[in-house]
């Protein structure tokens, strides 16, 4: 048991690569269910503190520093961040910008003219339509220049408190690796998806997932030895199974966490 959660985490135990239902289209509706929810509750045991990476202070600072997220990584976005936040404080700020000096800020995450086109155009709609306040509904935010359905959930999320699955490359990769939805379409993912998480759940699961798929489920070579989520993947086996290799290839500061979690988990299945 956790003292946070009052979860008991699943334990690493391994079927044979191959061999889940999953695999050979032989679960049904409600296992599929089961083990989503199942996932979820053991990644939060696993990613207690998992959180938007995005560093921000205010519901217009997370709606810029989501924009400018696209096509880089929130690492890069929260070293350019303090400055713009410096400088334009406001929506009315954005909205009067010159937008050379919003690009020289914002160059090293890519894109820069567009995204400073952007932002001047989400500070002047902002101003025009919602009195320079960022609005709380996903058909109001997704009217703003840059902002998709990914971005709305990300602010509606975390600044506002309210459901969302946010369906960026991470949590796209996961849950097809996962084969919880065989969706392309990221629309079509965050439906699929939100039939099977509770709608409380959704946020966390969001943060959860991307959490797994940034420090163990990586793209080339998951960490399948010591994840924690092993016995309920169907594509365990496309990394090394080994727990000490397998360790190696744990980043993030988790690390030791999680590789705690899978000697643990093998202890108890010795």
């Amino acid at each position: 048991m956790t003292a946070a959660t009052g979860a008991r985490l699943t334990p690493p135990r391994r079927r044979r690569p191959g061999t889940h239902p999953a695999v050979k289209n032989k679960e049904s509706d409600i296992g599929r269910t089961r083990r989503a929810r199942r996932i979820n509750r053991t990644l939060a045991v696993a990613f207690p503190d998992a959180h938007a990476e995005l560093d921000y202070s205010t519901p217009l600072q997370l709606l810029v520093a989501t924009v400018l997220s696209a096509q880089t990584t929130d690492v890069r976005v929260n070293q350019v961040t303090p400055e713009l936040f410096r400088r334009y404080p406001t929506a009315q700020a954005y909205a009067a910008a010159n937008q050379a000096e919003i690009e020289e800020i914002i160059r090293p995450t890519g894109f820069f003219r567009a995204k400073a086109a952007n932002l001047i155009g989400l500070g002047q709609k902002l101003v025009a339509d919602y009195g320079g306040e960022v609005p709380t509904a996903l058909q109001d935010l997704i009217t703003l220049p840059g902002v998709g359905r990914k971005t709305a959930h990300v602010v509606r999320g975390n600044a506002f408190d309210k459901p969302g699955l946010t369906v960026d490359t991470h949590f796209q990769r996961l849950v097809h690796r996962l084969m919880l939805t065989e969706e392309k379409d990221p629309v079509k993912i965050e439906h699929a998806i939100g039939l099977l998480i509770e709608k409380r759940e959704w946020t966390m699961f969001s943060h959860r997932l991307i959490f797994h798929g940034r420090r163990v489920c990586h793209a080339r070579r998951p960490a399948c030895g010591v994840c924690p989520i092993a016995y309920d993947c169907p594509s365990f086996g496309e990394g090394p199974t080994d727990p000490a290799q397998a360790a190696e290839l744990v980043t993030g500061p988790e690390r030791e966490h999680i590789v705690r979690l899978a000697e643990e988990g093998n202890s108890d299945h010795a």
